[in-house]
Parts: structure tokens; C-alpha cells; sequence
């Protein structure tokens, strides 16, 4: 997926969890927003390289966006509304394999079942040789050791789409949650069990009763991100 023009800066801090003070090659300082929800725990710190977007909308109140951030090894993918875009480019070009052989792929799908409050899954996969698969994508950025890891702060909505995607499981549907690796590092994914143990033990409830478990590598180029394999999970 391509990417808008980027600028380079020096990030100073994050604050208020969506705000970043950067600074410019000119030495100016700008604030960007920060479209990431999570805590971005090892994904900044002071004088880090960072890339930017750039907006001329009217209605928007910060024109500069948060993309990236370089923490050694690469590039971090912060902006979390990027993720779902990558995965579907991935899927429409059948470049995940165990999710590939589908004629249709649909963005934010409504799932309004029994015992569930109406809510929304990312993509839906229909018109293939297996049965239809509900995806939620969850963008990952929380390096520990060799493994990346989520959530990197504790989520109640997390674990409510693994309760979704196992009712959609029983339901005929393939359950899938797709973990997106948004950095070049860690030869595996595992839940983040210190931080949030009820969902790494629902996680692996719901797994062990039908719901499939993928972790996607994302690669950043100079100007693009790319679903680039995938990478072992370790429940």
C-alpha cells in the first residue's frame, strides 16, 4: 500500500495519547496527531526518527499525522488506520496463503448476533472454496525479547472479538484474528500474558475451540507498507 508523501523529523515526546511534539529538519516544532490508541510502549523515545503525513483539510485541527518511528532497526508503523488497508491489499492479491482463494473481500462488516452487542469485525472474506472467514486485525508494535507481543496495554474490547470471532466459529464461519507485526523485528508472536493475562488466556481458549490465529509481518519500504509473510505464533 502506498504511502502519502512523508517528512522526516525528531520526535520530543507523546502526550495526551493522541498528540506528539516533533521537530523538523529546520528546527521548527510541529504537533501531530498520534492515531494510536494503545500505549506505543518501546515504540518512542526522545530524538527518535519519526516520518509524517501531511494534511491541507480545513476541518482538521493538526495537519501533520504520526507514521512511523525508527527505534534502530527499522521502521515502526504507529498509525493504527494504515493496518486494515495493508492486510485487505494483502488478502485481494492472495499473498497470505492461509487465508487466500476468496473472490470477495468486504471492510468493517457489522456483527450483530445473539448474546453479542452489535459491533464490527474488519474484513470478511466470501466466495471461496472454504467457508466464509470474519477477520479482526490487531496492529502490533510491543517488542519483548525475540517476540512481539499484544496488547501493550490492557483491552476489554480485545477480548470481546475473540468472544465474537468464537461464536462466529460455531456458527459454520471461519473465526479469524490476524495479529499485524508493524516492526522488522521478533521471529514470533505471543500474547503479552504480564500485561493483559485474561486475554492471553482467552486467546488461547478460543484457538484450542476453532478460531484461527495468523501473525502477519508488515514491511516498510521508502514509500509503502506491505503484508510480507507470515511469522509463527506461540500461544
Amino acid at each position: 500500500m502506498l504511502l502519502p508523501p512523508l517528512t522526516p523529523g525528531r520526535i520530543i515526546r507523546r502526550y495526551k495519547r493522541f498528540l506528539a511534539d516533533v521537530r523538523l529538519e529546520d528546527g521548527s516544532v510541529v504537533v501531530a496527531h498520534c492515531p494510536n490508541t494503545g500505549s506505543m510502549r518501546g515504540c518512542w523515545e526522545p530524538d527518535a526518527p519519526v516520518e509524517m503525513s501531511f494534511s491541507d483539510n480545513p476541518r482538521r485541527k493538526l495537519p501533520w499525522t504520526l507514521e512511523r518511528v525508527d527505534m534502530g532497526s527499522g521502521w515502526v508503523g504507529v498509525n493504527t488506520a494504515r493496518t486494515n488497508g495493508v492486510v485487505e491489499e494483502a488478502l485481494r492479491e492472495d499473498r497470505i496463503e492461509k487465508l487466500s482463494g476468496y473472490r470477495e473481500v468486504r471492510r468493517e462488516v457489522t456483527c450483530d448476533l445473539p448474546g453479542h452487542a452489535r459491533s464490527r469485525l474488519d474484513l470478511l472474506l466470501r466466495e471461496g472454496s472454504r467457508p466464509d472467514a470474519m477477520i479482526e486485525v490487531k496492529n502490533v508494535t510491543l517488542l519483548d525479547g525475540d517476540c512481539l507481543k499484544f496488547p501493550d496495554a490492557v483491552s476489554v474490547r480485545a477480548l470481546k472479538h475473540l468472544n465474537l470471532l468464537l461464536e462466529v466459529t460455531g456458527r459454520g464461519m471461519r473465526g479469524v484474528i490476524l495479529f499485524a507485526l508493524n516492526r522488522p523485528e521478533g521471529r514470533c508472536f505471543a500474547p503479552a500474558e504480564d500485561i493483559d493475562p485474561d486475554y492471553a488466556r482467552r486467546l488461547r481458549e478460543v484457538v484450542g475451540q476453532g478460531v484461527e490465529a495468523y501473525a502477519l509481518r508488515i514491511r516498510h519500504t521508502v514509500d509503502a507498507m506491505i503484508g510480507d509473510g507470515l511469522v509463527k505464533v506461540e500461544l
